[in-house]
């Protein structure tokens, strides 16, 4: 049995959150000496310019080097890129939301984009609910978060913010997200949170998630969902329609190996870019020294 299927028979409490606690601390050199990439995918990207550009990352929250070096990655991006906004896919504040810890987790490491104009949407991680459950971080305003889940439109997209974390009230936000997509005529839908669904890396597949939120991503043409808490770049094969893009790359490490829905995957620190063109979008994957490891199309009606 090796290292992952153990992880998965042990679960992530007990024994397995010891084992996935000790992963945490996985040297970076390790883990991209460890990461087993597929080969990245080379693709002619459309010659127009986007209806919208945006970023995504993840587990950004610890004002360590590797968190510095993805934002100024980000920053270099930008100049020659120009992008309006920015998710940040929760885990925002290490180790348990304290958003007096803001400075030096986010105002600081993205200062040159905020001067910019550049706006980020957050979502809730569980560790930024370990305070308060999260509030603060609701109500700062930088983080433009509508509420505990919350919907926005940007061009020709949509955005739904969920949250995944144990202090949501399941029965109410998944009534909430039916009547959003099914009343929603954006042409591109894109769902983002914290958890992932579909992942390769220490907690794998989440069926919890998978059972609650994929039906209503097959019913309403989800093309995108976009998570963190896997601390790694992956994307899938398109499931049912949607495409899962995990970055949760943007401070630390874990190690990935790739499984059979995966398109590509590794593990470097990173984020991701989207170009949104009328019937794709062209997604990038850009390390921490500005490099894209990934190239993909996804077609909104795939």
């Amino acid at each position: 049995m090796n290292r992952r299927e153990l992880l998965k028979l042990l679960g992530i409490t007990g024994v397995g959150g010891i084992i996935a606690t000790q992963l945490s601390d996985f040297s970076l050199a390790n883990a991209e000496r460890n990461s087993n990439p597929l080969p990245t995918p080379d693709i002619d990207l459309p010659k127009t310019e986007p209806r919208l550009r945006f970023v995504s990352l993840a587990d950004t929250g610890t004002g360590n080097q590797g968190q510095y070096a993805v934002a100024k990655a980000m920053t270099e991006f930008y100049r020659h890129s120009p992008y309006p906004l920015a998710l940040l896919a929760g885990d925002n504040i290490y180790n348990k939301g304290d958003i007096n810890k803001i400075e030096p987790v986010f105002e600081r490491p993205y200062k040159p984009l905020l001067q910019h104009g550049v706006n980020f949407y957050a979502c809730l991680g569980n560790h930024d609910v370990r305070t308060k459950k999260g509030t603060p971080q609701v109500e700062y305003p930088h983080f433009n978060m509508g509420g505990r889940y919350y919907t926005f439109t940007r061009s020709i997209v949509q955005f739904f913010a969920l949250d995944t974390t144990r202090h949501v009230d399941w029965k109410q936000q998944l009534e909430w997200l039916d009547r959003e997509l099914r009343n929603s005529n954006a042409p591109w839908k894109i769902v983002f949170g914290h958890h992932n669904l579909y992942s390769s890396g220490v907690y794998g597949l989440n069926q919890s998630l998978i059972s609650k939120l994929t039906p209503l991503f097959k019913r309403y043409s989800v093309q995108l969902y976009i998570n963190g808490h896997e601390h790694h770049y992956e994307r899938t094969k398109p499931i049912n329609g949607t495409t899962y893009l995990t970055c949760g790359a943007g401070a630390k490490l874990r190690p990935v190996h790739p499984s059979d829905w995966t398109e590509y995957a590794t593990s470097q620190l990173s984020f991701a870019s989207y170009d949104v063109y009328a019937d794709e979008i062209a997604i990038r994957g850009i390390n921490k020294d500005g490099k894209i490891i990934d190239r993909a199309l996804i077609s909104r009606t795939t």
